[in-house]
């Protein structure tokens, strides 16, 4: 068993179109704050640029949370504290995709073996 098998990382991919930019900076604004405290950190943040394959439909912004676990994740996502945070997003935002992955740490891509990619890619 690899080292990366024991540090496996649980994602959130959120993709969505801006409809009221004041809102969806409100809930952003706090967001470096937040997360953190539940176990969070911002990994990757963008504006979409080209449909290169697949059938989905474009959104504007890519948004991608590392969360230490799946109860990290919920923690944030139910957190009473946090309550009037998440209606900022949700109506500062459109065709709102959001998506769960277990993932593991690529921060030394050296350490991923074969036995934890099969762990990944089979169900």
């Amino acid at each position: 068993m690899s080292a990366n098998s024991q540090k496996k990382k649980f994602y959130a991919l959120n993709m969505f179109d801006v409809v009221d930019l004041e809102k969806y900076l409100a809930y952003f604004s706090r967001l470096p704050e937040a997360a953190p405290q539940y176990g969070g950190r911002m990994v990757a943040f963008g504006r979409f640029r080209d449909n290169v394959a697949g059938d989905l439909a474009p959104r504007q912004v890519l948004f991608l949370v590392e969360w230490e676990s799946e109860e990290a994740f919920n923690s944030f996502r139910d957190a009473p504290d946090l309550a009037d945070l998440h209606p900022l997003r949700e109506s500062g935002t459109a065709s709102y995709i959001w998506q769960t992955f277990d993932g593991l740490d690529m921060s030394d891509p050296a350490d991923v073996s074969l036995d934890d990619v099969l762990a990944v890619l089979k169900p």
